[in-house]
Parts: structure tokens; sequence; C-alpha cells
């Protein structure tokens, strides 16, 4: 089954109008909070469509709009719809009820905070970044749990978002999102470590490249990156190994080193960024010529040998850009011998 939509949010004073479904005993949007719109009528384009149902739900008429995207919604249950998204910041009339539920004007960073789809929180995440004109396909699995986000033709990272216990909450969510709700999610990092006869172990850092959306030209771990939603940590370090230097390690080969739970707040480019991760960190011993490796170069400018021992003291004190904890920097001397 195939239907077509349009959904509109409605700004005043850094607030959106958005509508708290609760009237209808059997809506899939039961107790979630969306913006105003409905599906077309005969031979009616997406604006007509969103022009007519802005008044009907909520009695004003729009003067100003825009067409952001066309989000494509799969259900999961066999009905696939094509939604015609809009914002306005333009109308007149004065407010009625709304027979599909409450109408209430809520600031927008209070929106986070509401019952929302995890896809909507995709497409409010665009808008608030001003993105350009936009098709964003989202596809549930019948359960109301997200499956897969693709934006543009590209696959959209999602995560297992977690319980503070580290076990999953049931909930998917997309990188984005997580980041910019500080949600806990898993990650695993790798290691690279070789003998040497000062600390005894210099440890490989790598340089993350200039166009990273964080920390950007900082040294980071050696290799590191975010678990996929139904992957394992495991599978994702052997993975991370070979997309960003190259290396073809088998699983055997990674050692377990702890779990590291760490938080930290930035900007980047003008946008909050809340990095909530639960680590696996891993160890690989086996012999590697840095020179020899492949960099993946969207994620890895260099990478660099450092004494572990230089390395943390450049770490406490400042002197390298890096993106490092120090607390699991330390968690990975004491699996190696070197610190108590």
């Amino acid at each position: 089954m195939t239907s077509f939509s349009t959904l509109c949010y409605i700004e005043r004073a850094g607030s959106w109008l958005m509508l708290h479904r609760t009237v209808k005993k059997n809506d899939v949007n039961k107790d979630k909070w969306i913006g105003v719109g409905g599906h077309f009528e005969a031979d009616e384009s997406p604006e007509e469509c969103v022009l007519r149902e802005v008044k009907e739900e909520t009695g004003y008429t729009l003067t100003s709009y825009r067409f952001r995207g066309l989000v494509t919604f799969v259900s999961g249950d066999g009905v696939t719809e094509y939604m015609s998204l809009f914002t306005a910041d333009g109308f007149t009339g004065e407010e009625v009820p709304c027979d599909e539920g409450v109408l209430e004007w809520v600031p927008v960073e209070k929106v986070w905070g509401l019952n929302l789809w995890e896809g909507d929180k995709i497409f409010f995440r665009l808008l608030d970044e001003d993105a350009p004109f936009f098709s964003l396909k989202l596809v549930y699995d019948g359960n109301g749990r997200l499956v897969s986000a693709t934006l543009n033709g590209s696959p959209m990272e999602l995560f297992d978002i977690l319980n503070e216990d580290g076990t999953k909450s049931g909930i998917v969510r997309e990188r984005g999102v997580a980041h910019r709700e500080g949600s806990l999610h898993p990650t695993a990092h790798i290691w690279i470590v070789r003998p040497n006869k000062k600390s005894g172990f210099d440890v490989m850092l790598q340089k993350r490249s200039a166009g990273k959306d964080s920390y950007p030209g900082c040294y980071d771990i050696s290799s590191a990156g975010h678990v996929p939603a139904g992957d394992d940590f495991l599978s994702s370090a052997v993975r991370e190994l070979r997309e960003e230097l190259g290396i073809e390690a088998a699983p055997e080969e990674l050692e377990p080193a702890g779990l590291h739970k760490g938080y930290t707040e930035d900007v980047f480019y003008g946008r909050p960024f809340k990095d909530a991760e639960l680590s696996q960190l891993y160890v690989y011993r086996k012999p590697v010529d840095a020179a020899s490796l492949t960099l993946q170069e969207s994620e890895v400018e260099e990478v660099v040998w450092m004494d572990y021992g230089e390395c943390l003291e450049a770490i406490r004190i400042g002197s390298l850009q890096n993106c490092i904890y120090e607390d699991e920097f330390r968690m990975l001397g004491k699996h190696l011998g070197i610190e108590a």
C-alpha cells in the first residue's frame, strides 16, 4: 500500500507548533508529537495539500513556507508513505482546536525531549541545521523500531543506544541525533603497540582528518569506530582496522583490555556535540610498519609512533593536540604492565 502526505512545522518566536496525537485509538502516531498535515486529496499538489491541512487542523492560513524535503517512510507492515515536509514562519488567523490531538507551542530546545519517532529526530536535526532540500528514507520494522535511514541515497549510521549498565535499551538512533542528545552508544577502540626500551611500549596514534565532523586534526587512538546497530565490539574492531589502516587482523589477534565509559561535550562547526561512549578496548601487538599502511583519507591524515610514557605526559599537560581520554590511556598502560 502506498500513500502520499504532507507534514508542516510552524515556527513562532523560537517555538514549533506541535501536535500531540492523543485522540484516535488506532492511530499509528498515538501519543507521539508531530507536526500538522495529512494525506493528499485527489489531484492536489504538495503545496495545495499542506495549505489545506494546516488550515483544517489549526485554523491558520500560511503566508510564508518552505518545501524542505521528501521523506519516504517504510513502515514494516506493508505501508510506504511519501511525505512532503514543510516549515513555515508566517501565518494569519486564529488557532482552533484540532480533532487529531492537542496543539501546543513548544520551544525548539524542548522539542527533543518529547515522545518523537526516531526518524523524525533525523529530519528535525536536518531542519535545525538548515540543510538544503533533502530526500530521506526511513525504514521501520513494524514495531516502531528504526531499521535503516538513507539520506540523499547514502546510508546513515545507526547505533544501538545503551542503558547506563551497558545493556541495550532497544532504541536505535542515528549518529547525528545520538551526538546531539548525548546518548550512550558502543564503540571499539584498538591500540596498536610495539615494545621499546623506554617505558616498555610505543603506541601508534592516528591524526584525524581535517574534514572530520569532530576533533579534526587531533591525535587519537590507533583505530576506533562506532559499533553499528545490531553489530558487536569485536567485528567492529576488525572492520575499523581494515578500513582505516588497511590492517587485516584476525579476531583472535585483538586482545581485550577492558571497558571504558567516556563523556565529553564540545561544539564543532557551530553545532553542539555530546559524545557518550561505552568503549571496548583492544590491544594489537603484531608488527606494523607505519609507512606501509593504507590510510583511509577521509578518516586518517597520518599515523605516528610515540613512547607510552611521553604520550601520557603530553596528554596530561596538554602539549599534544588530542582527543584521548587520559583515564583510558592509563587503563591501556595498566594492561600493558606499565602502570599500577
